[in-house]
C-alpha cells in the first residue's frame, strides 16, 4: 500500500517523506494560505495545527489533503522536459507579443542564490550545438546537454494569482530551496 498524506502529518514529514514531489507538495500547501513552508518557521507543525491557526477549518484541510494526494498520484515523465498547456499558451501569447512566434524557450539554469541554482528561461531562436532540444505542446524547449541530467523530469507551469504570477519550474531531482524559493540544490 502506498503512503498517503494525512492531517496529522508534519510539514517537515510530508516534504520529506516525498522529495521528489516536494515541490509541487509545498507549492500547493503555500496556495492554501500556510506561507511559512519555505522559512522552516512552522514546518514542525502538523497540517492541521498549520491551517486551523491560519482560521481554516475541517473542509478545507480536508480538501489540501485530498489534493496533495491527487499530487503525489500524478505520473511524472523523469525522461523528457515538459510545459504545461496553461504555461505553453501563456509562452506562445509572449511571443506573439514580442513578434518571436515560431521560437522556442530556453531552459536553463546558473549558478546563484542562496542554495546554489536558479532556473533561467528565455527565448530561443534556434537550438545551439551543444543543446538537446525537447518538445511539449508544440514548443520546443532547448537546454545545454551538460544540464541535462539535473533538469530531466522539469516541468514549466505558469501560476497566475493574486500574490505572484509568472512561470514556475517543478524539478523532481531538487532536494532542498531556500526560503525565498528563488534558488534551489541537488
Amino acid at each position: 500500500m502506498s503512503k498517503k498524506i494525512h492531517k496529522d502529518l508534519t510539514i517537515e514529514t510530508i516534504l520529506s517523506m516525498f522529495p521528489h514531489k516536494a515541490q509541487k507538495l509545498s507549492q500547493e500547501i503555500t496556495n492554501a494560505g500556510l506561507h511559512c513552508v519555505g522559512c522552516h518557521a512552522a514546518t514542525w507543525e502538523t497540517l492541521e495545527a498549520g491551517m486551523i491557526g491560519h482560521g481554516m477549518g475541517e473542509n478545507e484541510i480536508q480538501r489540501l489533503v485530498d489534493r496533495l494526494n491527487i499530487l503525489l498520484e500524478e505520473e511524472q515523465d523523469v525522461s523528457t522536459i515538459t510545459i504545461t498547456s496553461r504555461a505553453a499558451k501563456k509562452y506562445l501569447e509572449i511571443l506573439e507579443q514580442d513578434g518571436k512566434l515560431g521560437w522556442g524557450i530556453r531552459f536553463s539554469e546558473k549558478m546563484a542564490g542562496c542554495n546554489g541554482f536558479e532556473y533561467i528561461l528565455d527565448y530561443s531562436e534556434k537550438a545551439q550545438e551543444d543543446d538537446e532540444i525537447f518538445e511539449s505542446c508544440g514548443i520546443q524547449i532547448h537546454i545545454n546537454s551538460k544540464m541535462k541530467p539535473r533538469l530531466l523530469g522539469s516541468e514549466i507551469d505558469y501560476i497566475d494569482g493574486l500574490q505572484n504570477s509568472g512561470f514556475k519550474i517543478t524539478n523532481p531531482n531538487v532536494r532542498s530551496s531556500c526560503g525565498c524559493g528563488t534558488s534551489h540544490g541537488y
